[in-house]
């Protein structure tokens, strides 16, 4: 166990009252909510979603000695294994969110049974990555990294490991890096707060000389731009890119919230990634396209950018995969 976090920065901090002026598009307004809502886009065609691939298991395999290794759960929720710390992304156990129908597909693997969690970090704090329930079955004493403005809810909870950062700062679990760094996004939880707490992806970076460091990229939510060349250029020689690939349908929503699966592609290109994890897809209803879209759609343009089969990660459902270095992955 690793007891201590070290980041650049300590103790509770004074954050503006918001951070609106971050974004990138206007947040949804209502009206455009309703209309989202009247026109049926949050009811998919959800005839196909017995077709999700599920790999459900009752444990974690192991990791490969010095290796590194993800596990999908489902949705945006992973288990990422790197420099023998276990680090979770936006858990979500729970069968139901709100606003949403019952989840399709089932998590991956138990909670119970992922055993010591190092770590915690969370994206952002809408009800698909923030899952109160979720949480709360977590031991108090779990670090949690969290983004700018958002330590409170988890202090109020009973969490004594609570560390904040803002876009491009970091936070050491053991050898692993952990970076919060920006995205195409927006933060919501109520009608009162929006843009009151900060929103981004994870850099995790495992430290062990330039021949074994190894670095996995969680995008969280994020619609396309140009936050993801400059992630690249300050990151390179990523090895996977957990990138969302659902929630995309109607574009004329969803494009400044969430990338398509052919955006998800250009955008892992734009990283310099080798490989890319196809995440946010198959367990909630939560836009118009059919359950099996995203992936298939990510196959197609994968395979339109001319990049290598092997190195598309179509997680099923509790499936993991070993991470080791793709020969034929470009690298900056």
């Amino acid at each position: 166990m690793f007891d201590t976090l070290r980041s650049k920065r300590r103790g509770q901090r004074r954050w503006p009252r918001g951070f609106a002026d971050r974004l990138t598009h206007p947040m949804p307004s209502w009206r455009h909510v309703q209309k989202l809502m009247l026109s049926g886009g949050m009811k998919p065609d959800l005839r196909d979603s017995n077709r999700i691939p599920l790999a459900v298991a009752s444990d974690l395999p192991a990791v490969p000695e010095g290796g590194s290794s993800v596990t999908w759960i489902g949705h945006a929720t992973c288990v990422v294994r790197m420099g023998g710390v276990t680090l979770l992304t936006d858990p979500v156990w729970s069968q139901r969110i709100p606003g949403v129908k019952p989840r399709f597909s089932p998590p991956g693997i138990p909670l119970e049974a992922i055993g010591h969690i190092d770590a915690v970090a969370i994206s952002h704090n809408h009800f698909d990555h923030l899952d109160a329930p979720t949480i709360k079955r977590l031991p108090r004493d779990t670090t949690m990294l969290v983004p700018a403005g958002l330590a409170w809810w988890f202090r109020r909870l009973g969490f004594t490991q609570v560390t904040e950062l803002d876009w491009w700062e970091t936070a050491s679990i053991g050898p692993v890096e952990a970076q919060f760094v920006p995205a195409h996004h927006w933060s919501r939880r109520t009608l009162f707060d929006g843009c009151q707490s900060l929103w981004g992806g994870w850099m995790f970076t495992a430290e062990g000389g330039s021949a074994t460091q190894q670095r996995v990229f969680f995008a969280g939510d994020s619609a396309y731009g140009n936050y993801f060349s400059e992630i690249g250029q300050r990151c390179p020689n990523i090895d996977l890119a957990l990138m969302p690939v659902g929630a995309f349908l109607p574009r004329w929503f969803m494009k400044p919230l969430h990338m398509n699966p052919a955006e998800a592609v250009r955008a892992t290109e734009d990283l310099g990634a080798a490989r890319m994890g196809t995440i946010h897809w198959g367990a909630f209803a939560m836009s118009a396209e059919a359950p099996m879209a995203p992936v298939e759609l990510a196959r197609q343009a994968w395979a339109e950018a001319g990049r290598p089969a092997e190195d598309l990660w179509d997680f099923a459902v509790g499936e993991t995969r070993d991470l080791i270095p793709s020969p034929t992955a470009p690298r900056a």
